[in-house]
């Protein structure tokens, strides 16, 4: 018999409410403990019969997804009507058969055999017959939440298939975040599977704060406005917040998407924040293969901005990296990479094209000022990919050829300014002082 695990109870919304879960920075979760602890949570859960759909991440987060759901399939294949799972995609290209299977860590013949009664959705995010309206968040209260910067109305859109289910289970990562602060919770809903206006909307609300203002930040008026928009669902949502400590499991919690992000992201704020006594004026920001375009190896900048001293480079070294972005490529092409001013200050010129886009343009860019018509960032950013350098010009970033780079320049070098971090855009790095 399974020894119940401790039980948290944390403070939220000046109530008591239980969150199962464990987790520090010195331990190491086996998938015993995670088997234990998803046990406990789940024999509390009125499951039985009920239609669940599970929310995971594709593979751009690390995190022991094949783990979770062995464990999952194990406790509730045989107890629920339905165990359905779809990829929190946001706007990232949907996952084929293979790539799924990978990142649930079965065999095709597995998928068909012991895992049969598993099924497995993509989200499009650009369909709109695939999308339903939840709710609308009205423009008083966009104004209140965002301090200001923002007055307009939003819908919120999201996958309609989750008006089949009875209960959405979230399980997925918390990290430190460029546009909410901390990932996790109810954000593998918003944006995850959800549709492009309230994606564009909290994106460039995001911009708006700026990276450096708003990571590793716990309560944002980004997360407020994905809270907002999750309390239309009118289904039950439950959530594994898992807090990873490099491929391994430091956290584990289940509860509620709000209360287990929060025990999440403060575990998180203790093992991926790296704080450093100095700002760098070179920094060499390596970005692993789960990054397949800038789009999503641009975090190796967001997590490195904070120390990168003004006036220095940040080069993002990814010779794998070929594609500005799978899906939003051509309209990048279009507009650059700039700071959040250069859109702001010609707002008429900019304002039709996606928040979303023009969010990550700016945290790309990183932050700077655009004065009489000259754009003046405070770092240079710079590509050592394999995006040819006529398309970085064009983009307005930096080019070198990654050939051309020898990391032990950087090694060893750290007070001579110099920062090489081997894995990046998980990490955040920020200055003590």
């Amino acid at each position: 018999m399974a020894v119940r695990p401790r039980q948290q109870l944390i403070m939220f919304d000046g109530n008591m409410k239980m969150v199962i879960g464990k987790g520090s920075p010195d331990i190491i979760l086996s998938e015993k403990d995670v088997l234990d602890l998803c046990a406990e949570a789940l024999f509390r859960t009125d499951l039985d019969g009920k239609k669940i759909l599970v929310i995971i991440p594709d593979h751009s987060r690390t995190a022991p997804i094949d783990m979770m759901f062995r464990t999952v399939y194990k406790l509730l294949a045989n107890r629920v009507a339905f165990l359905d799972f779809m990829v929190a995609l946001g706007t990232h290209p949907p996952m084929n058969d293979e790539a799924i299977n990978k990142r649930v860590g079965i065999t095709k013949e597995e998928r068909n055999t012991k895992y049969s009664k598993a099924r497995f959705f993509n989200h499009h995010w650009k369909d709109p017959d695939q999308l339903r309206i939840a709710g609308v968040i009205q423009e008083d209260e966009v104004f209140a939440i965002s301090k200001g910067l923002m007055r307009q109305k939003v819908k919120v859109t999201i996958n309609k298939m989750v008006y089949d289910y009875d209960i959405l289970m979230i399980i997925g990562p918390t990290f430190p975040h460029e546009v909410v602060g901390f990932s996790g919770g109810n954000k593998y809903l918003f944006p995850g599977i959800a549709g492009q206006e309230i994606i564009d909307m909290f994106h460039w609300l995001g911009a708006l704060i700026t990276n450096v203002s708003i990571i590793g930040g716990k309560y944002t008026p980004t997360r407020e406005i994905i809270d907002k928009a999750a309390a239309f669902l009118p289904m039950e949502r439950l959530c594994m917040s898992l807090v990873v400590k490099g491929n391994d499991l430091a956290g584990l919690y289940i509860g509620s998407p709000e209360e287990a992000w929060s025990a999440a992201a403060d575990l998180s704020d203790k093992i991926h924040i790296i704080y450093k006594d100095r700002p760098y004026h070179s920094v060499l920001s390596r970005a692993p293969e789960m990054y397949d375009d800038l789009w999503t190896g641009g975090k190796c900048m967001y997590k490195l901005e904070p120390v990168v001293a003004d006036g220095g480079e940040l080069i993002i070294y990814a010779p794998h990296i070929t594609e500005v972005s799978v899906t939003h490529g051509e309209i990048i092409e279009q507009i650059g990479y700039h700071v959040r001013d250069f859109f702001t200050k010609q707002w008429d010129k900019y304002k039709d094209f996606p928040g979303g886009i023009l969010a990550h343009s700016t945290h790309v860019k990183g932050a700077g000022e655009f004065v009489d018509g000259v754009e003046k960032p405070r770092i240079t950013v710079t590509l050592a990919t394999g995006i040819p350098e006529k398309i970085c010009k064009k983009i307005n970033l930096g080019y070198l050829n990654p050939d051309s780079v020898n990391i032990d320049d950087w090694k060893d070098r750290e007070d001579e300014g110099y920062l090489y971090v081997t894995k990046a855009g998980e990490m955040l790095y920020k200055l003590r002082k």
